[in-house]
């Protein structure tokens, strides 16, 4: 079987990968010089960077799966915590970290020893824990975050300290707006499952070496071709065959976001009801901003929540610690500061935002060197992920058109759109394939 896979970011490198593994002859097509779609490498003055800052769960089974046949070694290329949600160490800061037991009683310890929460607060999130559980994780009829946790009494205390922030790095969408059966479906896999299952992968490497550059190198290996810089304007359809430019292909993966993916399905026949859905998602930013110090400069654990309040100028939700996180040390004094839903900050000049967050920093750190860094850069992924509301409709990986299937972290599925969503559907899409005659 002769397959083309539209798009070489991580939902078509996982297809690519799963095709090649069944026997089929692969070529990728993929429009930028560099592999990872909005999960990449980026360089800016010299240095390697990312276009966004990610973490991956233990439960995120495909992606470990693939990255495992691939070649890359989990050990070496991830830095592996615990459970865990830190502020600085100001005054009355949270400080919660699940020691590594078996679950539940991991989480049921972390939230004993927990600091900076009073007793009504672990009441309160114990009460929604057994909840979730008692209820399967879903709701019959979806709802928004902030409404979920209503019915479960949480205090403004977690609710700001734990559930919003939690809600942000896992759905880029804030909870007001967030689906709450998407929330729970995230909990159910992470705090609901193995304790492994919630343990928090930092990658060393960066984003395209983690998966999209190995992916290239085995596909090479097993007689597929990946073509970098290398846009398709149009597939069309010759009976059970599909065009693309010159060649001929016995079935397509069209893995490319859905603003990009509705021109080229747009000619196809029927085509309005999936360019309807396709037309319903809302895009949601996701900033980083770096911020480069002297070497000598290093926060006291690899990650820290920060609490973010615009009105004061705090944009900042989480900052990284990348000489912590990269293989030997590379990047020692970089700071790497992750704004998600981050519409309103994105619109401010980016120096202006560099400043903020580096005050920020000084201010919560109480490190006033903080405030000047040697060097910054803003990053904006305007597009990184779909608003995840409650009740959106996402389309199937099959399409009307036999051959010619969907992959993204945007199809239907339970996660939001997270690099295992997207190699979940880049899965699904090759087994669809797989079963044609």
């Amino acid at each position: 079987m002769k397959v083309a896979v539209i798009g070489g970011g991580w939902a078509g490198c996982a297809a690519a990968v799963e095709l090649a593994r069944r026997k089929a002859h692969v070529t990728v097509f993929e429009a930028a010089r560099t592999l990872g779609g909005r999960a990449r490498r980026i360089e800016a003055n010299g240095r390697t960077l990312d276009n966004g800052q990610h973490i991956l769960l233990g439960a995120y089974r495909d992606t470990l799966r693939l990255l495992k046949t691939v070649g890359v070694d989990r050990k070496r290329c991830f830095l592996d915590l615990p459970l865990q949600m830190r502020y600085p160490p100001a005054a009355g800061a949270m400080d919660f970290v699940a020691p590594r037991l078996p679950a539940p009683l991991h989480l049921a310890v972390a939230l004993l020893r927990a600091r900076g929460l009073d007793r009504e607060d672990k009441l309160a999130m114990a009460r929604f824990s057994t909840g979730a559980r008692w209820m399967g994780w879903r709701l019959d009829i979806d709802c928004s975050v902030t409404e979920l946790l209503a019915r479960f009494d949480q205090t403004e205390r977690l609710y700001r300290l734990m559930w919003r922030p939690l809600c942000l790095a896992a759905l880029n969408t804030p909870p007001e707006r967030a689906s709450a059966n998407v929330f729970l479906a995230v909990l159910r896999d992470s705090l609901g499952a193995r304790r492994h299952a919630s343990d928090m992968l930092v990658p060393r490497a960066d984003l395209s070496a983690l998966f999209p550059d190995a992916a290239a190198t085995w596909l090479a290996t097993h007689g597929a071709t990946v073509h970098t810089g290398a846009k398709v304007a149009a597939v069309t359809q010759d009976g059970a065959r599909w065009h693309i430019g010159d060649d001929t292909f016995d079935g397509v993966v069209v893995a490319v976001a859905p603003t990009a993916a509705a021109p080229l399905l747009a000619p196809l026949p029927d085509a309005a009801p999936l360019l309807a859905q396709l037309a319903a998602f809302t895009p949601e930013p996701i900033t980083t901003c770096y911020l480069q110090y002297d070497t000598s400069v290093r926060l006291d654990q690899p990650f820290y929540a920060l609490e973010d309040t615009p009105a004061n100028g705090h944009w900042g939700q989480f900052v990284f610690d990348r000489g912590q996180q990269n293989e030997a040390g590379a990047g020692a004094g970089m700071l790497a500061v992750i704004v998600s839903a981050s519409g309103e900050a994105a619109a401010l000049p980016q120096a202006d935002l560099a400043a903020a967050v580096a005050a920020q920093l000084a201010h919560v750190f109480g490190q006033s060197a903080l405030a000047s860094p040697v060097w910054s850069k803003v990053v904006t992924e305007k597009r990184a992920t779909h608003a995840s509301t409650p009740g959106l409709v996402r389309p199937d990986n099959a399409t009307p058109w036999p051959g010619l299937v969907l992959a993204g972290d945007y199809t239907a599925g339970e996660y939001p759109a997270t690099l295992e969503m997207a190699v979940r559907s880049g899965v699904a899409a090759a087994a669809l394939l797989g079963r044609r005659p």
